[in-house]
């Protein structure tokens, strides 16, 4: 994978702040975030709540359909349908999600999503529509 260019990647947001991921890969197409698991991030039966896996697949396909490689030029994405598919629970220290952007045009993508652990079990997958945001 080639490295991640710093001045492609802006400020962190609050959410992400809190969360604790990191975006480790994005290109033409493609993003990769990374998470550390944290307890905090478990449900009450002490497994990963499901709805971090739902975030970790929607950010990960709206940066995979927002490269432009232009600092000057950012996009940003809104999620206009999220479908997320329960596989096996992670088992590893760190959550991977890769986001794909697979068709669309110039203001709408879809992309497909892979969450997976440290140890490569695959944990979800998810599917996404997205709008271009006007004035990005």
């Amino acid at each position: 994978m080639p490295e991640l260019d710093p001045d492609l990647i802006e400020a962190p947001s609050a959410m992400q702040n809190h969360i604790g991921y990191q975006v480790t890969g994005w290109r033409e197409g493609y993003a990769r975030l990374e998470l550390p698991l944290e307890d905090f991030l478990m449900n009450r039966y002490g497994i990963l709540h499901g709805g971090v896996h739902a975030m970790m697949c929607d950010t990960a396909m709206g940066f995979a359909g927002c490269y432009t490689g232009d600092p000057d030029h950012r996009l940003l994405a809104m999620t206009l349908n999220l479908s997320t598919n329960f596989l096996a629970q992670v088992k590893g220290k760190l959550l991977i999600a890769e986001g794909f952007r697979t068709g669309g045009g110039a203001r709408t993508f879809f992309a497909e999503a892979r969450i997976s652990d440290d140890l490569g079990t695959l944990a979800a997958t998810g599917t996404g529509v997205f709008r271009i945001r006007s004035g990005s």
